[in-house]
């Protein structure tokens, strides 16, 4: 990567941070700046930004649930919205189309449903990203929305195949018989240990489902998803994720700068731009509606439109081969590009402050859900409840363990993983399925017995948010929480958390007292 890319993205994505924007509008803004200042993009930035995409879509594979891809919200979500916002789309690019305004002038109706088609698809890189910064990732509305993205993603392949007119070879057939590879790869993960050599073999992984998929006349994209599924539930899948995640990062900055290498856009092209931008809410009421259709509560239903309401690189992707085929004017490639922008913008910024939204909206959003509607993921807490883990990962599951040990069945956990909770309660541990930043959740619990609350999350803004509802819910008890680094601490104590742990100096205090209750073993033994 190119030392003037590298100092663009970073400065950008420093003061994009800096007013409490995600990096990534930082790495948008920069790659326009620099096309405009006449910098060229080399053949490398797209070499980048395809790798960040192949790592992107392998990690998506290994936590994907593929019985998941089979509920009707998933697949039901994807196809209606494609069909329901093309439709919608079509009627109202025709009124400019009929006045022959702008960039609109000369296009046909069934351009018009090029574009909408286009748009229709949700971005997975943008998604992601914004899922995982704010560990919604495998909460229930984003599993929900990973599931519609990659059955959006396999729609598109099917397009461009049919587009192109290219088949895949007859070999393609021969792909299904990587089921029977599942145990044999998660074999040799095991014994690849724990060093570089994993990450390496999850880029040898990712890579190498694309050239295979790519080489049958399937588009590589597909194939790096299908690795990542084939090693979904493994026992290495978890610890090969982690490690892939700075990779990821780090060329995936590659693809954000390249959107703004498409073309250089004039003032025109800005304001078409922002038109097609601001029908956001639309394309968002639409997954909104069909999924209340579905009986979906309204929580999940909002959240997963807003997510989902953004446009998609894979639209950029459709439109370049259309204009490629002579069905579209190459200026719709630089328009779109500047749609998808300010999408992301709007995605980024609408769902940071989602959940504060749904609490001083909840009495208007939840009118759309159907009434006496049961909650599954909120419940009531045994009556002998005095301490609640929020979070049962490595570190909340250690502090929950060590709290039953002396409190016994005083101590309960909360979890926003759904087969987690379930996992863990098959191993007989006291733990209710819920996420902890849904107001409803907090609002129907009695909270009078609990004496102590631990967030055990990775995620500062989470935990704000949580002591947030805590606070709404008039919570008397005491929140502790953990922090990985001295500057989340400082952030946290504004808050009002009554005990702010240092994750990494605890642990060296707790292995230093568990060093010496040995020694005082030995000494009395």
């Amino acid at each position: 990567m190119e030392f003037i890319w590298v100092l663009f993205a970073f400065v950008f994505g420093v003061l994009a941070r800096a007013v409490a924007l995600p990096p990534l509008i930082g790495y948008l803004l920069a790659g326009f700046l620099l096309h405009f200042a006449g910098v060229q993009a080399s053949d490398s930035l797209q070499t980048l930004a395809d790798l960040g995409i192949t790592l992107l879509l392998f990690t998506i594979g290994l936590k994907l649930n593929v019985k998941g891809l089979l509920q009707t919200a998933v697949w039901g979500g994807a196809l209606s919205n494609l069909l329901l916002w093309t439709l919608v789309f079509t009627g109202l690019a025709m009124l400019p189309i009929s006045y022959g305004l702008g960039y609109f002038a000369g296009l046909t109706w069934q351009a018009a449903i090029l574009i909408g088609f286009a748009l229709s698809f949700s971005s997975t890189v943008c998604v992601v990203k914004v899922l995982e910064g704010s560990g919604d990732l495998k909460s229930r509305h984003g599993k929900l929305a990973v599931g519609i993205l990659v059955v959006q993603d396999v729609l598109a392949v099917v397009f461009m195949v049919v587009a192109t007119g290219q088949q895949p070879s007859i070999w393609a057939f021969g792909l299904l018989f990587l089921l029977l590879l599942r145990r044999p790869i998660g074999y040799f993960l095991d014994r690849v240990g724990h060093d570089e050599l994993l990450p390496l073999a999850g880029f040898f992984l990712a890579l190498g489902g694309y050239e295979l998929f790519a080489a049958v006349g399937i588009k590589g994209d597909l194939g790096a998803l299908v690795a990542g599924v084939l090693l979904s539930g493994s026992v290495k899948s978890a610890e090969l994720y982690r490690s892939l995640m700075s990779f990821k990062d780090l060329f995936l900055i590659g693809f954000f700068l390249s959107i703004g290498f498409t073309a250089l856009p004039t003032l025109d092209m800005v304001y078409v731009a922002l038109l097609i931008a601001l029908l956001i809410p639309i394309k968002s009421f639409l997954f909104f509606n069909f999924h209340g259709l579905l009986g979906l509560r309204a929580r999940t239903a909002y959240l997963n439109s807003l997510i989902l309401g953004n446009y998609s690189e894979f639209g950029l992707i459709v439109i370049a081969l259309s204009i490629g085929l002579g069905w579209l004017a190459k200026e719709w490639l630089v328009v779109l590009a500047l749609a998808v922008a300010f999408s992301f913008v709007i995605t980024s910024v609408g769902y940071r402050y989602s959940h504060t939204i749904y609490r001083l909206f909840k009495g208007f959003i939840t009118r759309f859900e159907e009434q006496g509607k049961q909650y599954d993921d909120t419940f009531v807490l045994p009556a002998n409840a005095e301490v609640l883990v929020v979070g049962m990962g490595r570190v909340g599951k250690g502090a929950y363990m060590s709290l039953s040990k002396a409190m016994g069945n005083k101590v309960w956990g909360i979890d926003s993983d759904e087969q987690r909770a379930k996992h863990l309660q098959a191993q007989q541990a006291r733990v209710l399925f819920g996420d902890a930043e849904d107001v409803d959740l907090w609002q129907n619990m009695d909270l009078s017995q609990i004496r102590l609350i631990l967030l055990a999350l990775p995620y500062i803004d989470d935990i704000q948010n949580i002591q947030e509802q805590l606070r709404a819910s008039h919570y008397q008890g005491k929140v502790v929480a953990f922090a990985r680094y001295e500057d989340q601490i400082a952030a946290l104590s504004q808050c009002g958390i009554d005990r702010i742990f240092n994750f990494y100096t605890e642990a060296g205090v707790g292995f230093a007292d568990e060093s010496l209750a040995l020694l005082a073993e030995a000494e009395t033994g």
